[in-house]
């Protein structure tokens, strides 16, 4: 009977462990750059990771009486390099843009007509070889002394598809791109392949359209060091809310409490643009004897590289009686980079705990990491000493100084926090350190009030879902002042297309900034209007983008969405009117709202074939749902015209709304429901746009609308949610949302949120909240870390709104 309980303790043990409440748990979160994940459900299993997946590493371990346990991050795996890729050497393979023999790949095959060329090859800007060609053959001699029996990896970038041969054997098949190394493991009969002395790595590589990319190597994976004597703490339990990310373990005779909090204050825009996060840990003795204690800390300085090869220099200093690490790379490329999976290589980083006799702060190095590189280790020491029944707490800092943020239309601005130039991060580390405890109950009133919204909106679920996206969202944004002294806060497509500020990206994420800060969503709209109102963008209907992430300085996106921007615009205005109660923002730019809704009035009834926000399903003609944007749009353009005293533009487009409805419910009558397009039916689509009209009371579409959709879409419900429309399986979890407020009961909104619940904690795929995802099974389609999850937030919006 003992042994039944022992073995049933060890069960539950293991429920705990593997219970998943997000697919990744955010650790410091303030910008696209400072970003720091970790994507396991138990804090030391994997390395901390920047949100792109690129690992940013953070190790915490605790010595209690001698004996060390880690439980932060894991010190990730270290390889000896054979042949080396581009980020450790500029290698000179032989390569062909013309199309070889069929025995191009094998050791024997006469390679001499071919051209040398330096690694890494592409149309990017770092490309040593230039290749924008269709195809790239590539044959590589590489030299093999031993090999010992730890595994081989293929350490590969590659855009697109690659097949890959060592000795003409195929090792590697894929047509998935690879914008950073991916270490693919070698079967072991390669082994057998491998000869002792010459080897041939053989690559074709294949461009589809867009960019072009290639580099590899080949790696041996070595075994960490001692990794053996250091014992991993036991996590007994993990708690997760709007600002904060709270871990609790035991270290043999000492508990552990580890409280991750980035103070992103919505409703405080001084501290939420501080770009300062707080790791605190409390200790206890849990036998009530006394234990000495020592906790580590150790950050890596690849947190402020792009590449991990980049040169970087770090120092130790003492200021404001805070002991400072702080790190950077050598060359600073200030806002010298725009595009997708990067990270930031400007500016620095820091690590600052109060000075006491029992710190000690220095840097050091280690090779146990994702490729054969030695990164920089930011080391930080607390001699905590001797700990009893009695807790003691030790708060590190850790923050990051971007110089400058963003470049818009040519002008570099500095964050929001030194908008001026005159304040000194060190002041700032200094400030957040003696006003921790301030700030810490600022955050709890914060996490309590999102939490509590959302459960009387939603229920306990829903309010799940708001809590772990709430970070996500702001984070995803820059916050800065633009020339003419406006607020900026500025997205970035984060694994979209890069772009910065875009205009269907800010219309879904909005609700969570309507609900808590207005001023934020008018930093989301100021930088389009500017860019019409400037004369820089001339065209009637309003701008996709301001560019590239970090540069704003006008669209990059290669097609215009008409219909759905000039929408978007509209309607997140009028939102704005109805949650601020006046119309004074729209007055401001009532000249180009009214050339947009013109534009809407004469193109967004049977819109022509174009891209909507979901541009991934591609172009769609006589798109019901896009249609239903611009109604709403004109409506909430009406609902504006009278509060600013414009009665006749009210009267005129109230009567042209009414109609608009009455035409698209013929037109878009399918049955029982609405149809995707005007012109094929037996189809459907979540009608997502419509739940302005619910939202801010304008009353357009009849009830029965409403109704017979939501009923329609209780049946056609997968395992992980609605699809977006009859074409496809996938959906998009934030539209998912919106769709369920349409209902007109608690019932059926929660029958169409619980399997988005399902999906964030079942889901296999292991990064911060991907939107765009597969209802059949629970996995990633594409994007990860997107700011539209604050449209999750529409539901606590309408209750916002409700008395407005």
């Amino acid at each position: 009977m003992k042994k039944a309980l022992i073995v049933f303790a060890l069960f539950l043990i293991q429920i705990v462990k593997a219970q998943q409440q997000a697919p990744a748990y955010p650790l410091i979160t303030h910008d696209p750059y400072f970003s720091i994940w970790s994507t396991t459900d138990e804090l030391a299993a994997s390395t901390t990771k920047h949100w792109t997946g690129t690992g940013h590493s953070l190790i915490g371990m605790i010595k209690v009486d001698g004996q060390l346990f880690r439980f932060l991050g894991h010190p990730g795996k270290a390889y000896k390099t054979i042949a080396a890729a581009a980020d450790e050497e500029n290698y000179e393979p032989l390569i062909t843009e013309a199309e070889p023999a069929q025995n191009w790949m094998s050791t024997s095959f006469d390679d001499s007509q071919w051209k040398k060329g330096k690694a890494p090859f592409g149309d990017f800007d770092a490309a040593k070889t230039k290749w924008a060609s269709k195809n790239l053959w590539l044959r590589r001699k590489f030299t093999v002394n031993t090999i010992d029996s730890n595994k081989l990896f293929l350490k590969i970038k590659n855009d697109d598809g690659v097949e890959v041969y060592i000795n003409g054997n195929l090792i590697y098949k894929t047509s998935a791109c690879n914008y950073k190394y991916r270490f693919a493991p070698i079967a072991d009969s390669i082994k057998n392949i491998l000869q002792n002395g010459e080897n041939i790595l053989a690559i074709h590589v294949v461009n589809t359209g867009g960019d072009a990319l290639l580099d590899a190597g080949i790696v041996n994976e070595l075994s960490v060091k001692n990794e053996e004597q250091v014992q991993t703490a036991v996590q007994n339990k993990l708690i997760l809310n709007a600002t904060q990310t709270i871990y609790e373990f035991t270290c043999g005779k000492i508990n552990l409490n580890l409280t991750f909090t980035s103070p992103l204050l919505i409703n405080d825009l001084h501290i939420l643009s501080r770009p300062v996060s707080y790791i605190n840990a409390v200790v206890k003795s849990n036998d009530g004897a006394e234990h000495a204690v020592v906790i580590y800390l150790y950050a890596s300085a690849d947190i402020a590289t792009n590449e991990t090869n980049q040169p970087v220099k770090a120092t130790q200093y003492e200021d404001n009686g805070l002991s400072i690490l702080k790190a950077g790379t050598t060359e600073q490329p200030v806002l010298k980079k725009k595009g997708d999976d990067l990270r930031i290589d400007w500016g620095y980083m820091y690590v600052a705990v109060v000075k006491t006799n029992a710190i000690s702060q220095s840097v050091g190095s280690s090779n146990t990491s994702t490729n054969n590189a030695t990164h920089l280790l930011l080391n930080t020491e607390v001699n905590v000493g001797k700990v009893g029944s009695k807790q003691k707490e030790q708060l590190f800092l850790i923050g990051y100084d971007d110089l400058y943020s963003i470049q818009y239309f040519g002008k570099n601005l500095r964050p929001w926090w030194n908008q001026n130039g005159t304040a000194k991060i060190e002041d700032i580390l200094a400030r957040a350190a003696s006003g921790y405890l301030s700030v810490i109950k600022k955050c709890e009133a914060l996490n309590k009030m999102i939490y509590d919204d959302a459960y009387n909106a939603g229920g306990e679920n829903y309010a799940k879902l708001c809590e772990l996206v709430y970070r996500q969202s702001i984070a995803a944004h820059k916050l800065v002042k633009s020339p003419q002294g406006e607020l900026l806060f500025l997205s970035k497509e984060n694994f979209s297309n890069g772009s910065i500020n875009t205009v269907d990206v800010t219309y879904p994420s909005a609700p969570l900034f309507l609900a808590y800060n207005p001023e934020l969503l008018k930093g989301m709209l100021n930088g389009i209007f500017y860019y019409s109102e400037s004369g820089k963008w001339a065209k009637p209907f309003a701008a996709h983008d301001l560019g590239t992430y970090p540069i704003a300085n006008g669209q990059t996106y290669g097609e215009d969405m008409p219909v759905e921007e000039c929408g978007n615009m509209i309607a997140l205005t009028a939102a704005i009117t109805k949650a601020e109660g006046n119309a004074d923002y729209a007055k401001k730019h009532w000249k180009t709202l009214s050339t947009w809704a013109a534009y809407l009035s004469t193109n967004g009834l049977d819109p022509a074939l174009q891209l909507c926000t979901d541009d991934f399903a591609g172009h769609l003609a006589r798109n019901a749902n896009l249609s239903m944007k611009a109604i709403v749009a004109l409506g909430g353009y009406v609902q504006m015209a009278e509060k600013s005293g414009n009665k006749k533009t009210a009267a005129n487009y109230s009567i042209l709304v009414k109609t608009m409805v009455k035409k698209w419910m013929e037109m878009a009558k399918d049955g029982d429901h609405y149809s995707l397009t005007f012109n094929n039916k037996n189809t459907w689509s979540q009608k997502y746009n419509l739940v302005w009209d619910k939202v801010l009371k304008m009353n357009l579409f009849p009830r029965e609308v409403y109704d017979a959709e939501v009923k329609y879409y209780l049946t056609k419900q997968n395992q992980f949610g609605l699809p977006l429309d009859s074409r496809k399986t996938y959906t998009k979890s934030d539209w998912i949302i919106w769709t369920a407020v349409l209902a007109n009961n608690q019932s059926d909104f929660k029958a169409l949120v619980n399997p988005v619940y399902k999906y964030i904690s079942k889901t296999a795929t292991r990064v911060p909240v991907s939107d765009w995802h597969e209802t059949t099974n629970g996995t990633m389609v594409g994007f990860q870390a997107r700011s539209v999850v604050g449209g999750y937030f529409m539901k606590v919006l309408e209750g916002k709104l409700k008395n407005k």
